[in-house]
C-alpha cells in the first residue's frame, strides 16, 4: 500500500459495501485521516469531527444529576462515544450500531478511539437497529434489561431528518415513533441529535409536539478543502 492511502477493511453489508480508509494529504501534514465510506458515499472523515463530539458535550450539558445512563446511536469513528465518556457523570454508555463490521473495527482497534472505547469499563457496544431499539419501549436498547429508561439519547446515523442513510430510516422521524423512543427517556432527560444541514423549522416544530422544550444549535468549523467555515448542527430536546 502506497504511504499516503491504506484500505484497512471493506465488508458487505445490508446496506452495501462498506469500507475503512486510511489516507495522508501532505498538504495537511503528516497526521493519518481516517475515512468511512458506503458505496460510493463518504459517510465520515477524521479531519470533521466537530460536530460529532459537540452532540455529546451539548446534549449531555441539558442533562442534571450524576450516574447517567447513555445511549448513542450510531458508532462511525467513535468520536460521539468518546465525547460522552469524557463526562464523568456518565456511568454506562450503550452504543448501538446496526454494522458489526463498524463494532468490530472498534473491538479490534483498526481505528484510533477503539483503544479508548475499549479501555473504559462504561462502555458497551450493542449490535441492532437503532431505529427498530427505539421504537419498541417493551424491549428497548438494552438487550439485558427490558424496558430500560436513560438519561440521554444522542443520535448520530442519517445525514439529516430529511435526508437518511437508508430509506427505511425515513419512518422514524414521525410524532409517532418519537413519541415511541421518549418512553425510553427519564424524566427531563435528553434527546439529542446531529444533522449536517443548518436547523429545519419543519422538523423543531415536529419536535416541538413530543418535547418539553427545543433548541437548535450550529456547529461551526473550518474546512480545509474549501478553505472557509463550515457547518453542522445538534438538536438538543427535553423530555
Amino acid at each position: 500500500m502506497s504511504l499516503l492511502f491504506e484500505e484497512i477493511d471493506s465488508q458487505s453489508s445490508p446496506l452495501g459495501e462498506i469500507s475503512l480508509r486510511r489516507r495522508r494529504i501532505p498538504v495537511f501534514g503528516d497526521k493519518d485521516i481516517y475515512e468511512v465510506k458506503l458505496g460510493d458515499e463518504f459517510l465520515m472523515s477524521s479531519m470533521f469531527v466537530e460536530a460529532e463530539e459537540a452532540l455529546s458535550t451539548l446534549g449531555l450539558a441539558a442533562v442534571e444529576g450524576d450516574q447517567l445512563d447513555v445511549v448513542v446511536g450510531g458508532l462511525g469513528l467513535g468520536y460521539t462515544a468518546v465525547a460522552a465518556l469524557e463526562d464523568s457523570r456518565v456511568a454506562e454508555l450503550l452504543v448501538v450500531d446496526a454494522l458489526d463490521t463498524v463494532i468490530s473495527w472498534h473491538r479490534n482497534e483498526l481505528v484510533p478511539l477503539g483503544k479508548t472505547l475499549n479501555a473504559d469499563s462504561r462502555n458497551r457496544y450493542i449490535h441492532g437497529s437503532f431505529f427498530d431499539l427505539a421504537t419498541a419501549p417493551d424491549s428497548g436498547f438494552d438487550p439485558d434489561q427490558s424496558g430500560r429508561q436513560f438519561d440521554a439519547i444522542l443520535l448520530d446515523i442519517d445525514h439529516s431528518p430529511t435526508e437518511f442513510l437508508n430509506a427505511d430510516n425515513a419512518g422514524f422521524y414521525t410524532e409517532t415513533n418519537l413519541s415511541l423512543m421518549v418512553q425510553q427517556i427519564k424524566p427531563n432527560g435528553v434527546f439529542a441529535m446531529w444533522s449536517q444541514n443548518l436547523p429545519e423549522a419543519e422538523f423543531e416544530a415536529l419536535l416541538g409536539r413530543v418535547f418539553h422544550s427545543v433548541t437548535s444549535h450550529i456547529v461551526p468549523f473550518y474546512n480545509p478543502f474549501q478553505n472557509c467555515e463550515s457547518t453542522n448542527s445538534v438538536y438538543v430536546c427535553i423530555k
